[in-house]
């Protein structure tokens, strides 16, 4: 049987760090990673290309549409694209890659460790092995490998900071598990495909996310509008709820709007859907023009206004464009 082509990507993070004098610094090439996992990849045809050599917390838009670039352009010469990324942002990665290479026909799968692949209790090798299955195994769009399931790129968050298990899969089942059967795909999950995608790279830069806690001044939207910020998510309490009494957020909503910023709401609890028609304070910022996001993770809102935003100023436009479940961020029938 003729190996799968799988291109191996490296832009640093945990997998691929040793000690320095400054800590954890990621300094093991892709041909370094090859060596410690040794056989394991004899199963394929592997490349191996170091594009970056980063802490994933430096990893920001200018990294995000780099990487959707190198991997457009290596497209056809594979049968899937694995790459190495530090966990710390490695959701935000997987979202925006998502929304730039909507439609590709191949599997592109981040994945990374908790533990240097140095380390001899690392859980590097797994997550590489459960990479390299779902990038062989022909189902295109983008995916996070880890701790042997397989995560939809917008569906991805991390939870843990020490724990092997570090992601879950928010409001959608795993798109693939490994078990005694080898790895089983809930193909129900999938993107759809189009061979014939184009790149959609582009982001906007001027995208805030802001959690509120009780009490926070109303003031930080002036703040923000003298910085040029386009778009504003709102992290929203439970299924919905912005204060609008002593400290009036939805006044100044409905100026920042009116200012032509696109302001996305989403909820601080981490599983289940918002629904802002619920109680009178979160209806009070629909009536302001806020644009809701359902059941999106927090990591998938962000990446997709920056995303929508590369494309339109339009507050409508950018209302319909969230409506819209374009690879997976929000399930069927919460619309």
């Amino acid at each position: 049987m003729k190996k799968k082509k799988i291109l191996l990507l490296t832009t640093g993070g945990t997998i691929a760090s040793q000690h320095t004098e400054g800590g954890l610094a990621p300094t093991i090439t892709g041909e370094g990673l090859r060596a410690f996992v040794g056989s394991m990849l004899d199963a394929f045809d592997v490349t191996v290309r170091d594009i970056l050599h980063l802490d994933s917390s430096n990893m920001q838009p200018e990294e995000w549409e780099f990487i959707a670039k190198n991997v457009y352009e290596n497209r056809r010469a594979f049968d899937g694209i694995v790459i190495t990324h530090g966990t710390d942002t490695m959701s935000y990665t997987a979202a925006a890659l998502s929304f730039m290479l909507q439609g590709i026909p191949i599997p592109v799968v981040l994945t990374g460790a908790q533990l240097p692949i140095t380390h001899p209790l690392s859980d590097a090798t797994d997550n590489l092995r459960t990479a390299f299955a779902m990038a062989a195994a022909g189902y295109g769009g983008v995916y996070l490998a880890f701790d042997r399931r397989v995560i939809l790129g917008t569906r991805a968050v991390k939870t843990h900071t020490m724990d092997f298990g570090a992601f879950d899969s928010v409001n959608a089942p795993f798109a693939a598990e490994v078990n005694a059967h080898g790895l089983v795909v809930n193909e129900a999950v999938l993107p759809g495909c189009d061979p014939h995608f184009p790149l959609q790279d582009g982001l906007c830069r001027d995208v805030f996310l802001l959690k509120l806690v009780p009490g926070v001044d109303p003031r930080i939207f002036d703040a923000l509008l003298h910085l040029g910020i386009r778009g504003i998510v709102i992290e929203a309490f439970g299924a919905g709820g912005v204060q609008f009494i002593r400290r009036d957020l939805t006044a100044k909503l409905h100026e920042a709007i009116h200012n032509g910023v696109s302001v996305v709401v989403c909820s601080q609890c981490l599983y289940e859907r918002s629904d802002f028609s619920l109680y009178e304070v979160g209806q009070r910022a629909l009536e302001q023009g806020v644009i809701q996001t359902f059941d999106m993770t927090s990591e998938a809102a962000v990446t997709k206004l920056m995303w929508v935003l590369g494309r339109t100023c339009d507050r409508l436009e950018v209302a319909k464009w969230f409506s819209a479940n374009l690879v997976g961020e929000i399930s069927p029938g919460v619309c």
